[in-house]
Formats: structure tokens, sequence, C-alpha cells
């Protein structure tokens, strides 16, 4: 999209340029040298200049000043030129006019009314005639107008294509949030199957090989076929058994991830959907954590990334874990818009109840100079962070 702007801006610098250096040429080939031809072309340098000192495309952009200043020279070289009664209609001001317009803003509104009676005062100093300035008045007007409308058509366009780019940065984080959740959630209902196929099919096992015991000792006296394929129920039962554990035990083995590895497979899809750089710093030994644990970590540090990309537009995240023999630091930085005011809304607020619930500590501030910073100080030690585990 920038491209537009860049082609929109060289196009209307291009045709002023063209304008001046036209009034310079015919300046020179229609006018023997004098000191009022040395005047008019010292005149028509200044308004052709000075101006771009205040504008020039993509280099600077104090579009008030610039429309002063093209106002004050190349207005007052128009305003006189026309009035000469040799000149007229021969004088026009389109091209500054639709320059003036194109660059346009709600503090230099005021020049329209000065373009459109700069005409009209020309009648008082010279032999300008009502219609030839009311047609001159018309034309800048409407020149004006042209540059008002193809500033807008470019806004149009620029907004169109931030707007689409917004959508699919939101596409992709709503894509890695997603994942993400569907995965937490896997992990969740894995644990809560593990334990409960456990406590219940594992006990059911063991009690019917309790039983299997039992009728083979009951069965001394009774044909030895019997005794064989109770038996051969036993060893299967047994078997069954075996390979009932080795579910339980690769169901839950993601579940038994660690908090690191858990963080970097989360940075590691983070950076594939939206492509922002992330760095993770680690300090300490890592130590055992509660599987229930993890999760609201995890869920806190997906999202601060989410909020820093949604948010703060930031193209760079730090996330740094900080282990000690009590506590855990968590620390996300990012160098996003600077925070101006910190408000708790619902996502705010759910990752400080996630941290408070386990007994630490949450707070979210701005940085010195862009983004910001959310920091967690989780105990490792303690009743809330193992009374559910």
């Amino acid at each position: 999209m920038k491209k537009v702007f860049y082609l929109m801006d060289w196009g209307i610098f291009g045709l002023r340029s063209y304008y001046y250096i036209l009034l310079l040429s015919h300046l020179l080939m229609e006018n023997e040298y004098s000191p009022r031809l040395l005047v008019n072309i010292v005149w028509l340098l200044a308004a052709f200049m000075i101006p771009m000192l205040f504008w020039f495309p993509q280099l600077r952009t104090k579009k008030e000043w610039f429309i002063l200043l093209e106002l004050l020279l190349g207005g007052s070289y128009y305003f006189q030129s026309f009035m000469q009664a040799d000149q007229l209609g021969s004088v026009d001001y389109l091209i500054p006019s639709l320059t003036i317009g194109y660059l346009l803003t709600r503090k230099s509104a005021w020049t329209m009314p000065a373009l459109v009676l700069l005409p009209f005062a020309s009648m008082l100093f010279g032999e300008v005639t009502w219609d030839l300035a009311l047609g001159s008045s018309s034309d800048n007007l409407l020149f004006s107008f042209i540059g008002i409308w193809v500033n807008f058509i470019a806004k149009a366009y620029h907004e169109k294509n931030k707007l689409a780019k917004e959508i699919d940065e939101q596409n992709k984080l709503l894509t890695q949030y997603a994942a993400e959740i569907e995965r937490m959630t896997l992990l969740e209902e894995r644990s809560r199957m593990s334990k409960e196929m456990h406590d219940t099919l594992g006990h059911s096992f063991i009690a019917l090989i309790m039983s299997l015991d039992a009728a083979i000792a009951l069965l001394d006296k009774s044909p030895n076929l019997a005794k064989e394929k109770l038996i051969r129920i036993r060893g299967l039962t047994e078997q069954n058994l075996d390979e009932m554990r080795d579910i339980v035990h690769k169901m839950g083995e993601e579940v038994n991830i660690s908090l690191v590895s858990h963080a970097e497979r989360l940075i590691n899809d983070f950076r594939e959907y939206t492509g922002t750089a992330i760095q993770l710093t680690l300090k300490g030994t890592e130590r055992t954590i509660p599987f229930d644990v993890r999760q609201s970590i995890i869920r806190v540090i997906q999202e601060s990334f989410t909020n820093a990309l949604k948010h703060g537009k930031a193209t760079e995240i730090e996330l740094s874990l900080h282990f000690s023999p009590s506590t855990l630091r968590v620390s996300i930085q990012n160098n996003g818009i600077p925070l101006d005011k910190i408000e708790y809304g619902f996502g705010l607020t759910t990752m400080k109840n996630r941290i408070e619930m386990l007994g630490g500590t949450f707070s979210i501030s701005a940085l010195a100079v862009t983004g910001a910073e959310v920091r967690c100080e989780i105990p490792l030690k303690g009743e809330k962070l193992y009374a559910e585990n």
C-alpha cells in the first residue's frame, strides 16, 4: 500500500515541478534581460524551492507550512502576473491549487477561501474583468477539490489495506490461539482420562486376577484341562493389564512435558503463525511443576504474546523464565506501542486471577521507551500450588 502513496506523492510533486519549470522557461524565452526579469526569476525559484523545505515525498511532511509558503510565494506571483493586462488569460494557478488540495489538512482549511478570492482581489489593482476572475477562481477551486479527492482515494486504499492486514493478523492469532487451546484442552482431557482409567480399569483388572486366583485354588480336584484354561485366562488378563498400563503411560507422556519444553513449543508455533521475533531466556534450574500449574502459566504467557501483537503491534517479544529454589519469575517484554494507561479488561483480569490462585503476584507496566512488560512471580512451594494435584 505504501507504493500507492509513493506514486501519489511523487505524481503531485512532479506536476508541481513541471508547472514551475514551465513558467521559468516561458519567462526566459519571452522576455529580454531586465531587472524586472531577474526579480521574477528569483521570485519563481523561491516559490518553487522554499516550500519544498517543509514537504518533500517521503522525507518531510509539514504540510501546513508548505501550503502557507506556497500560497504566499506562488500565490503572490500568480496575483501580480494575473492582474497585468498583457498576460490576461495566459496565467493560471491550477497545479498549485491541486497540490494544496492534495495536502490540505484541517489546520490549513483557510487556504480554500484564499484560492477562491485571489483572482477577485486582482480586480482591485488591475484591469481584470469579473468574468475572468470568476472563471479563474472556479478553476482554482475545481483543481483543489480534485487534489482533495485524490488524497481521499489514497487514504481510502490505505485504510482498506490496513484493515485487511489487521484481519489477516487476527486470523493468524486466532489460528494459533485455537491450536494451542485445542492442544491444552486435549492434554487436560488426557490427564483426566488416564487418572480415571488407572483408578477404575486398573482396580477392575486386579480384582479379576484375584478372583481367578481363588478359582484356581478351588479347582484343585477338577480336571487338569479346566485348570489349564483358567491359568491361560489369568495370563491373558495380566497381559491386558500390562497393555492398558502402556496406553495410560503413553497418554501421560505429553501431560508430563516440562514448562520450558511447552514454552518453546508455544514460541515456535507463535513465530510460525505470526512471524513475530521471540527470544527465550532461561535462568536457574528448572523445577518440577504440577500439570495444572504449568497450564495456568502457559496460558498467561500465551495471552501476553497475543496482547503484545494485537494491541501493542509488537514485532519483538522476550520471554524470561527465572527458576529459584522457592519461586518462578516470569517476564514477558515487547517493543510495541507504549502504554498510556493500563486498564484491566477481561484478558488481564483473567491472567491476574490465574496467577493469584497459585499464590503468586501479577503486574504489568510500561517500559521506558516502547512496549510493556508483564511480570509474574509464582511460589514453587506452598499449599495453593499443590492443592489440586
